[in-house]
């Protein structure tokens, strides 16, 4: 590589400097544009002079450069930022790249060690001055009401889409997805989050868990007290970054409308709204909507499905769909022992059983969604017991509840 590499210095040791500065020096590519031995100092020539890379010398006291580092990562994302120091342990120099340091340097700097080093960070501005990348689709599978499967078919919907996936689970205090696929994920998004500022192709993919070469999977964290630290910025720029690296990216949020399942649920392309046939599943569903007509999201970017349906449900379909006022595109069917088993599994049903009929529903979803196929008709079903819920006039209590939605 032959392209200049622009860089500053810090260090608390004169000599740890002159010596950095030597090394530099008989690199024709370095150049080194100022050195300190305050922080603040050279957080503000950073700032000023945008440099390709910063060194920073980790001391025999190394927090105060640790917390330059992460001040820099956050602050400073165009600048690689390379840890340096003389005989560090491994957890030394892991805990400097968990900072936001992008590279490790050994003092003496070695020339070959920093030719190595030079070429990365080259690599890292070569790559940020591409053109931007065309984002993949996403796709939440969301349900205002726990226990309408949104798991299991955001799972089996991930395993059918035609390119490659990552499947995201946003449940961040109690997520379970790593279930649903058999897998022990060492990392989670909280480790993204953590590096969100330096984050490019190879580090997403040290980070999620792959289940097959076109899946994987971004868990929840472990720890619930991991989660607390999250905020929906942080939730926002790392799928920002994951559909810069994937063709879809499938969300399966909480069912809740808080700040971070919106931020989720704005970005997404598609929202497939799951809902069972019973009276609480279908009023929480008809809230939900409500809610996205408030906060502008166009009706095109629903999508309704019915999980768990049976002809044994006594309902008629239609006036449903009358009710929530959008079609329902795909009616999935209820097979408690065909869903449990392929959870217990650890395999999507669509790749544990490809021909059984929730299968082939789901990999019909997932054609509808990725734009490759239309909707199919409504199935019939008997006359319902309880449409006289559907057609009835609202009740005070129902029109008290619905004066109370329009303040949210």
């Amino acid at each position: 590589m032959s392209q200049p590499v622009s860089l500053v210095v810090f260090s608390y040791s004169l000599e740890n400097f002159k010596e950095i500065r030597a090394a530099l020096s008989s690199d024709s590519r370095a150049r080194l544009l100022a050195g300190g031995t305050e922080a603040e100092q050279l957080y503000e020539e950073v700032v000023h002079l945008k440099p390709a890379a910063a060194i920073v010398v980790l001391g025999v006291n190394p927090e105060p450069a640790l917390k330059l580092i992460r001040r820099l990562t956050g602050e400073c994302p165009t600048t690689a930022i390379i840890s340096a120091a003389q005989n560090a342990s491994g957890d030394l120099i892991l805990q400097s790249l968990r900072a936001g340091a992008r590279e490790f340097l050994n003092l003496p700097i070695a020339a070959e060690e920093l030719r190595t080093v030079l070429d990365r960070v080259s690599q890292f501005h070569e790559g940020q001055q591409d053109a931007p990348k065309q984002k993949g689709k996403m796709i939440a599978v969301f349900s205002s009401k726990g226990g309408c499967g949104t798991s299991f078919i955001a799972t089996n919907l991930a395993a059918s889409t035609p390119g490659r996936t990552v499947l995201v689970d946003l449940n961040l205090q109690a997520g379970d997805l790593p279930l649903f696929l058999g897998l022990d994920p060492k990392y989670s998004i909280a480790e993204m989050v953590e590096n969100r500022a330096r984050l490019d192709d190879a580090l997403v993919n040290s980070f999620v868990t792959p289940f097959s070469q076109k899946l994987s999977l971004l868990s929840a964290p472990r720890e619930a007290d991991s989660a607390d630290e999250i905020e929906p910025e942080h939730v926002f720029e790392v799928l920002q970054h994951l559909r810069e690296s994937y063709e879809y990216v499938v969300l399966d949020p909480q069912h809740t409308f808080d700040a971070i399942t919106l931020a989720a649920l704005d970005q997404s392309d598609e929202i497939i709204l799951v809902l069972t046939l019973d009276i609480p599943a279908i009023r929480s569903t008809q809230r939900a909507m409500e809610i996205f007509d408030r906060l502008g999201y166009p009706r095109k970017k629903l999508r309704i499905v019915v999980n768990r349906w049976s002809k044994q449900i006594d309902l008629d379909l239609h006036q449903v769909e009358k009710f929530l006022g959008e079609p329902v595109i795909s009616f999935v069917q209820s097979d408690y022992q065909q869903a449990v088993t392929s959870i217990n599994l650890g395999t999507p049903l669509v790749q544990s059983e490809p021909n059984c009929r929730i299968s082939s529903e789901i990999r019909r979803i997932a054609q509808i969604v990725t734009g490759r196929a239309a909707a199919v008709e409504t199935p019939k079903a008997r006359s319902p017991f309880w449409t006289s819920f559907l057609k009835r006039e609202r009740t005070p209590a129902q029109l008290n509840f619905h004066a109370s939605m329009e303040k949210v």
